[in-house]
């Protein structure tokens, strides 16, 4: 069993293509869980529909392995809804988690859905680590845009991590940064065995797939 202090559970949220699938697929690539060649746009969109729209509409977790320090860490990712329709979606994600990264575009600023899913995780007690992404564009107001967040969801400028998802530039920054900002699980394993259900799935070959945060106790 992994040692819950080098668990780290966290969800990107942020407004509609704000970037969130695609920091998701850089930050699998990073830690080597899937090659290049592997790669496609957005892997955690599966849906068909979610590829056309360019949007997530249901979350997706994956499991990824981060080295720091000399040390392994699970970093369990759900990547999250930013339309509006789908706030439920994002509620019973956060409610898995013990941190977010909380995306905006440099150059379209912080948006309704930015400001609605800013107060979810905030009202959920969760760490949040805001990230400017998109800093690759020619139009990104990166100072503006960082002033707009410091007045509207009160962030200290010094706190904003810059990336950019395409590229890959600022990935590593973030992954320290979760480990360093985002709390490990709270749990006793010797306690009966209690958990979340935060998503489910089908596969043709398994049947009904959940996914669940466990909270107490092991399975």
């Amino acid at each position: 069993m992994t040692d819950l202090s080098k668990i780290r559970n966290f969800s990107i949220i942020a407004h509609i293509d704000h970037g969130k699938s695609t920091l998701a697929d850089r930050l699998i690539q990073h830690c080597g869980g899937l090659t290049l060649r592997e790669m496609s746009e957005q892997v955690l969109d599966n849906m068909d529909i979610e590829r056309e729209r360019g949007i997530t509409i249901k979350a997706r977790a994956v499991a990824l392995t981060y080295q720091a320090g000399g040390a392994a860490y699970a970093l369990n990712l759900i990547d999250t809804p930013g339309h509006v329709d789908f706030h439920y979606e994002v509620s019973r994600s956060l409610a898995a988690c013990e941190g977010a990264l909380l995306l905006v575009d440099a150059a379209q600023g912080v948006q309704a859905q930015t400001v609605a899913n800013f107060y979810k995780a905030l009202e959920s007690n969760l760490a949040i680590i805001p990230v400017l992404n998109k800093i690759d564009l020619a139009q990104a107001r990166l100072d503006e845009v960082i002033g707009e967040m410091e007045r509207t969801l009160d962030v200290q400028p010094s706190e904003v991590l810059r990336v950019s998802a395409k590229t890959g530039v600022g990935v590593e920054e973030v992954f320290q940064a979760i480990v360093s900002r985002i709390p490990s699980p709270k749990g006793d394993p010797d306690k009966p065995a209690r958990a979340l259900i935060f998503d489910s799935v089908f596969n043709d070959f398994r049947g009904v797939v959940v996914y669940i945060r466990m909270v107490d106790g092991t399975v």
